[in-house]
């Protein structure tokens, strides 16, 4: 894990916490339900979501025109605990 000080940074951060929280509970969502869950600007989410990929906590999917967004499990079991994981995501 190359990235481990990207991706405590990543998790630090409250906006891109309640973005992997929301993910977390679905499959995949769409950019577009998440710029309506957000009260953020649509470039703010954009960068939040870019930092997320970049710390590869997070995977994106093209389909059509939408991008869909869903967690990186993998990584997040790697780096937490379960316990840590069940602590914030439930």
């Amino acid at each position: 894990m190359n990235n481990i000080d990207l991706i405590f940074k990543a998790l630090s951060d409250p906006i891109r916490l309640a973005i992997l929280k929301k993910l977390y509970s679905a499959d995949s969502v769409c950019v577009c339900e998440l710029v309506g869950i957000f009260d953020i600007s649509q470039s703010k989410l954009s960068y939040h979501l870019k930092f997320l990929l970049s710390a590869n906590l997070i995977n994106k999917t093209a389909k059509g025109k939408w991008n869909f967004y869903s967690v990186n499990r993998d990584t997040l079991s790697k780096v937490l605990t379960y316990e840590t994981i069940q602590n914030l995501f439930f």
